[in-house]
């Protein structure tokens, strides 16, 4: 059977599924400083910017954020510093209704940091300091070994140390949990983690440098999930504005256009996607199913204001996606 067959013959493919799936993020928390100026200064180069400010993120706690926001029980597993930017990453967590409790305070080691630079396009870059983050250990796993252990979906990032979330996995998969690597940023998949991971989710730029495909179109996106398919049974390599590509291992890969709307904000869109497609997964929904679902909620998403972001809801999303339904390609 194709990807493609697992919707034939479902036209409630986006019906409710099942509610209050718990999805863990297992990963990094960073307090963004968002500075928005008229364009990335170039080496050397100094703009003037118009507005700055922050933003709780790291990829696991926007993930953790965005899975709580499509409907998931959402709880975070992370390191923060005993700072100011700790207690502000601790409080939005909370705030969004995400279980903070496995959330250690580090006495040593500051919070994590970025930069971010939004341009007058809405597009961005960043450099980020871990702190804390590298220093969650195996000690806060076992500590929160029940949570996981609860689990329907946990979700790692390369935002903390590789041999962490190697822990975190086998743990996960000793209890049957399915696990998401959104490998980012991109460094070379070792086979501890990979014989663990179910889901692999990487952007164009991490496809390349991971299996060496310069993903330029969605047909080179494809290429690039069905040879990554090949170290994780199922893959999904996003192409930004293109759309993205879904493969398993054995069978005809899956790609679908990137809905047109009007781009205002990409800031978090990677982790809104990840989020998304977490809750759905976690939920009962297959995995074309979650990655369409996830598709429709980046489009809301990079089409949202920043400061209206959190209102997007899964609701808004199923009826997105009833209005705006791709034929099956």
């Amino acid at each position: 059977m194709t990807i493609e067959d697992s919707l034939s013959g479902a036209p409630d493919e986006f019906k409710e599924t099942g509610a209050s799936a718990r999805v863990v993020v297992l990963g990094s928390l960073h307090l963004d400083i968002m500075v928005h100026a008229p364009d990335r200064p170039k080496k050397g180069e100094t703009l003037p910017g118009s507005a700055w400010g922050y933003k709780a993120g790291g990829k696991g706690g926007n993930q953790a954020v965005a899975a709580a926001q499509f409907g998931a029980r959402a709880s975070m597993v992370g390191r923060v510093g005993d700072d100011d930017f700790g207690k502000r990453l601790l409080r939005h967590l909370m705030d969004a209704g995400v279980d903070a409790e496995h959330v250690y305070t580090d006495p040593e080691a500051g919070s994590g940091m970025s930069v971010a630079i939004i341009d007058a396009e809405g597009d961005y870059g960043a450099v980020i300091v871990s702190g804390a983050n590298l220093r969650l250990s195996n000690q806060d796993l076992e500590g929160a070994r029940e949570v996981i252990r609860s689990a329907q979906v946990l979700v790692l990032q390369n935002e903390v140390l590789e041999a962490t979330n190697v822990a975190a996995a086998q743990s996960a998969k000793d209890y049957g949990i399915r696990v998401i690597l959104n490998a980012a940023p991109a460094r070379p998949l070792g086979p501890d983690l990979s014989a663990h991971v179910d889901l692999l989710v990487v952007n164009a730029v991490e496809a390349e440098m991971i299996c060496r495909v310069v993903v330029t179109s969605l047909s080179a996106a494809t290429e690039a999930a069905a040879l990554l398919s090949e170290q994780v049974t199922n893959v999904v390599v996003t192409a930004g504005g293109l759309g993205l590509a879904a493969a398993e291992r054995g069978n005809t890969p899956y790609a679908e256009a990137a809905h047109r709307v009007k781009l205002i904000d990409t800031h978090g869109a990677g982790d809104a996607f990840i989020g998304a497609l977490a809750a759905r997964w976690a939920s009962g929904a297959s995995v074309v199913e979650a990655v369409r679902f996830a598709n429709a909620a980046a489009a809301l998403f990079v089409s949202t204001p920043a400061d209206q972001k959190k209102t997007v809801t899964s609701d808004q999303v199923t009826r997105f996606l009833s209005e705006r339904r791709q034929p099956m390609p």
